[in-house]
């Protein structure tokens, strides 16, 4: 059989490097040959570069761009007659990326539905809550969830309940009240949080599905009464052990989960994960993780998720981004590694694709008087064909810049050594003239992509010549 070739194009500084990890990942089910197309970063290539340098391709079966090639690749297909790919971002990830079999894995598939809290839904006007709704759902919630309040008078729910309807949404309406709950179903409500054994009669009143929850904190037998009442009668419910807060019983509650996936492996349940992180003073990316985790594991297909405080106001899109991630996972057979970095928020798995000898070498070979920023495990370093310094403190470094007098470098170099530093402290990788990559902690500019791009360090700089 023969075997396909591949092409890996790229430029003069990151030729040497490519070549290393190609030749060190040993033998590979594929050939491979270099193209180096006379640009000196790799990065800077352009479409029309690429047609106009690359030559023939014949044999070839497919070729590798650098990941951020922003060039039609479309179009370069067309050209050439072969597949055009964009790698990873960094060489450095090379390995991993050519190790996944089919290429990067794609995840727009996920097996676990997010209800989104609006928890003072009482206090918004119709309008209002029309708006926050559709925000939720561009961050992937599936449910809109309206939230009562103790105490407070919610006159207008049936309206509410019907406009979300009208727009499409599927509505649960979470409340203490049964009166409450009552109107939500009366009004076209698709669930209702929460009912328990006590309250449970409502459940026969209406085709809305009942999350039921114990009738007392920690009585899993009291909610097992619950479950096998609506299932002798053969209704749909959602059962919810609830997860209680640190200190309060989490480690409990997370064992009650686990006894009812194991005494009743059919039934279908809810995991409200806000008291967790809502109630704990951390970053929520790592615990949404977790506690989706667990929900993979437990096969619990629907978490209720609110994002109040202000440290937990990305918690949709992060639980559906692990969601995503943790499908993918289960179906390779892997852990959650490698798939998609976009909850490595502060820092990365690979924050300095380079060593410090490795940045020397590259500041050796420059000839121009461009500064050069990268970041290593030794601090910041800043190069051009004059001089290489090395600091962790941008402060120690910009005196030798000498971009006293010219204020528009001065302020770019200002940013992008701000930069630097912030990612040399965190561990994150650093790329000049790129923002730096707070995964799903911040909106992007462009939709994200669902296919694994891990952040990396390609040289970029300004007026670079290609």
């Amino acid at each position: 059989m023969t075997r396909e070739k591949v092409l890996f194009l790229t430029g003069r500084l990151a030729e040497p490097r490519l070549r290393r990890v190609l030749e060190g990942m040993g033998p590979l089910p594929f050939d491979w040959e270099i193209r180096q197309l006379g640009v000196k970063v790799a990065a800077l290539m352009t479409t029309e570069i690429v047609e106009r340098r690359l030559g023939a391709v014949d044999g070839a079966a497919r070729a590798v761009l650098p990941g951020r090639f922003r060039g039609d690749l479309d179009r370069l297909a067309r050209t050439f007659g072969i597949p055009f790919l964009r790698g990873p971002d960094d060489l450095v990830d090379l390995p991993e990326w050519l190790g996944r079999p089919g290429g990067p894995p794609d995840l727009s598939a996920h097996d676990i539905r997010i209800f989104a809290e609006i928890v003072e839904a009482p206090r918004l006007s119709v309008a209002a809550i029309l708006d926050r709704a559709r925000a939720l759902r561009r961050r992937g919630a599936d449910v809109i969830d309206l939230g009562g309040l103790p105490g407070t008078a919610f006159p207008h729910l049936e309206e509410a309940v019907a406009a979300l309807r009208a727009e499409g949404f599927t509505v649960s309406v979470d409340s203490g009240d049964v009166a409450e709950l009552r109107r939500g179903a009366q009004a076209g409500a698709h669930y209702l949080l929460s009912l328990t054994e006590e309250t449970l009669d409502l459940a026969f009143e209406t085709e809305a599905v009942p999350v039921l929850i114990p009738a007392r904190p920690g009585d899993l037998d009291g909610l097992l009464r619950a479950v096998d009442r609506l299932a002798a009668a053969g209704r749909p419910f959602l059962a919810d052990p609830v997860l209680d807060p640190i200190h309060m019983g989490f480690a409990a509650s997370l064992a009650r989960y686990v006894e009812l996936r194991r005494r009743r492996p059919e039934v279908e349940m809810l995991m409200g994960i806000g008291n967790l992180t809502e109630l704990t003073d951390a970053d929520t990316p790592g615990i949404t993780m977790t506690l989706m985790g667990i929900c993979s594991e437990l096969g619990i297909r629907q978490v209720l998720v609110v994002s109040v405080s202000p440290h937990c106001r990305r918690a949709v899109e992060e639980a559906d981004l692990a969601r995503r991630i943790l499908h993918r996972a289960r179906l390779e057979g892997s852990l959650p590694q490698g798939i998609h970095p976009g909850l490595l928020c502060l820092r990365d798995r690979r924050p300095w694709p380079l060593a410090p000898e490795e940045i020397a070498a590259e500041a050796r070979a420059v000839r121009d008087r461009n500064w050069r920023i990268q970041v290593a495990a030794d601090g910041i370093h800043v190069y051009n064909r004059d001089a290489h310094r090395v600091a962790r403190d941008p402060f120690a470094l910009f005196p030798h810049l000498g971009v006293e007098t010219d204020g528009a470098h001065a302020f770019y170099l200002g940013v992008e050594l701000a930069r630097a530093e912030i990612a040399f402290r965190l561990g994150k990788r650093y790329v000049q003239d790129e923002p730096l990559d707070w995964g799903v902690a911040v909106d992007r500019e462009e939709a994200p992509d669902t296919h694994f791009a891990p952040p990396g360090a390609t040289l970029r700089r300004r007026g670079e010549d290609a």
